[in-house]
């Protein structure tokens, strides 16, 4: 059963869209005057970091923004959490053993589990959490993921019973969940590290609203307030014994709606930690005095997409032209001179802070620079069908891509001698409705980033034949049997190292078939005041809030 795999794409789409709004701001002015020397219970000092008002309550399986996912996740401990480099970390769990086709899981908790009221933690609590979640008549914004578990389609009823459970989740004893699936799926260990699959404490049941106005989780961190549009404050929970134990005196996330504001906060003192630098200041931030900055490759996949169906990007014709479009985009010179150093050139189909990120699939030598190959083929391809016409590449005006877009016509354009236009669209809605419908009639801009660091939440959700034709982000309908026959082969395994084996073949076709020209990473671009430690960025590309220490 290929099509659960791809109801992931809400929230992988939802954490793309979470990530835009973080990173653009709006409005004009910071939240109110934080206190950035404030001190913990136990004397250590709090650290003040940037955040924007949440899109909803802080609920776990209601949460599909940014804003809201950054504190959600230290307020509630999930079964995993990863490593900054994608490596799954056990919190909750004590082990996850897959049956002999990654179709049954077996879930062992730790002991003394408990939520920071006291409550205890049980295999029940995530079958009724997970149960909630999935079900259609509790309106969770997350609940797409648990698709993968059988029984959730006969939880897709709106009017049905909230109460009603999953069939597929079987509690043996109090520190013993069984999965069962509604097919194989080797990811699923790391699919219950996304934010959906986080527990909730009975308290929650009685009014979920206002339960994510004050909520009680069993994360590094209690919560203590919320001043809407101004700021949320965490304190350190003594009740945690996790793998991210807090090193400071709490966190205050200072809710912004501007990144300026923010940015001049931090340059003068009253801001701890900033995530995303603005635009204005990416080109002199490392050289700013009063501030620690910060740069490396982040989770965002940047590509665009040649549709299958675009004329000359058909068949053998059309295979070679995708590669000689790939050989004549100057990546390198795009990142030092138009985007100043905030990317990182794409070498596979994923992220550097993924499982199974690669730098040595065969054939990743079509992701370089190379006029003349690129002519070579152009060349053959021509005697398939002359070329006729304008490489046309669409992307949203409102996006702020302009420039990388314009960078990249021009460099196809001077290496193939060819003519090519950047092609805009008045505003978001206007391009992605285009997309959508399938009205484009060019290549176009696309971007990707997955809320669990696994290949599966990249490879599936765009190329997997499943996810074409408007039912997923396979927006260019890209279908191939042989990649299809991979990634169910990758879905079957029962280790991640086996798993990824089959993931990179499926990558190495996509180099050949080039459905997408690969780009770049997304950086993240942030900075500290000179007296923060430990600072350090996760697999989302967020600060590693628990360690951050402020002297």
């Amino acid at each position: 059963m290929r099509t659960g795999l791809t109801k992931r794409i809400t929230a992988a789409l939802a954490a793309t869209l979470g990530l835009a709004l973080a990173l653009s701001g709006c409005g004009a002015t910071g939240g109110a005057s934080v206190d950035a020397d404030a001190t913990g219970a136990d004397g250590k000092q709090v650290v003040v970091v940037n955040d924007v008002e949440p899109a909803s309550g802080l609920i776990p399986s209601d949460t599909n923004d940014l804003a809201g996912w950054k504190v959600v996740t230290q307020l509630f401990e999930g079964l995993v959490t990863f490593s900054s480099t994608g490596k799954l970390i056990y919190a909750d769990a004590e082990s996850i053993t897959p049956n002999d086709d990654a179709s049954q899981y077996t879930i062992k908790l730790r002991d003394g589990l408990e939520f920071s009221d006291g409550e205890k933690i049980t295999a029940e609590t995530y079958a009724k959490s997970w149960s909630f979640a999935a079900n259609a008549a509790n309106g969770q914004m997350g609940a797409a993921i648990f698709a993968t578990i059988k029984g959730y389609d006969k939880l897709q009823d709106e009017h049905g019973d909230k109460n009603a459970q999953l069939e597929g989740l079987k509690v043996i004893d109090d520190q013993t969940l069984q999965v069962t699936l509604a097919a194989p799926d080797s990811s699923f260990d790391y699919k219950v590290g996304d934010v959906a699959f986080l527990p909730l404490p009975s308290s929650a049941y009685k009014d979920i609203k206002a339960f994510g106005e004050k909520p009680v989780g069993n994360g590094p961190y209690q919560f203590a307030s919320w001043r809407h549009d101004s700021e949320i404050k965490l304190t350190p929970n003594p009740k945690y014994t996790g793998p991210r134990k807090a090193q400071n005196g709490g966190v205050t996330y200072k809710l912004y709606t501007n990144l300026e504001s923010a940015y001049a906060d931090l340059t003068a003192g009253n801001l701890d930690v900033l995530d995303s630098i603005p635009n204005s200041a990416l080109a002199t931030y490392k050289n700013e005095d009063s501030i620690q900055s910060f740069s490396k490759a982040g989770p965002g996949f940047k590509a665009f997409t040649i549709p299958s169906n675009l004329k000359h990007f058909t068949g053998e014709e059309g295979r070679l032209r995708r590669a000689a479009i790939s050989y004549a985009v100057n990546r390198d010179r795009i990142v030092d001179k138009v985007l100043r150093g905030t990317a990182t050139v794409a070498t596979d189909f994923t992220a550097p802070s993924i499982a199974g990120y690669s730098k040595s699939l065969s054939g990743s030598d079509v992701l370089s620079y190379d006029a003349a190959k690129a002519k070579e083929l152009w060349a053959k391809a021509d005697a398939i069908s002359p070329w006729d016409g304008t490489f046309r590449l669409a992307y949203a005006s409102d996006s702020g891509s302009k420039q990388w877009v314009d960078a990249i016509v021009n460099s196809i354009k001077n290496a193939l001698g060819i003519d090519a236009k950047s092609y805009p669209f008045p505003t978001q809605k206007d391009f992605s409705g285009a997309v959508h419908d399938r009205t484009i009639d060019a290549a176009f801009t696309q971007g990707l980033q997955s809320d669990y660091p696994h290949p599966e939440g990249y490879l599936v959700q765009a190329y997997d034949s499943s996810a074409a034709d408007g039912k997923g982000l396979n927006n260019g309908d890209y279908k191939s049997s042989e990649f299809d026959s991979l990634i169910d082969e990758a879905a079957k395994q029962t280790t991640l190292d086996g798993s990824v084996k089959y993931y990179h073949q499926a990558e190495e076709l996509l180099l050949k078939d080039l459905p997408v020209i690969p780009l770049w990473y997304g950086n993240v671009s942030a900075g500290a005041s000179k007296g923060v430690k430990n600072v350090k960025f996760n697999y989302m590309g967020l600060p590693e809030y628990q360690n951050l220490v402020k002297e």
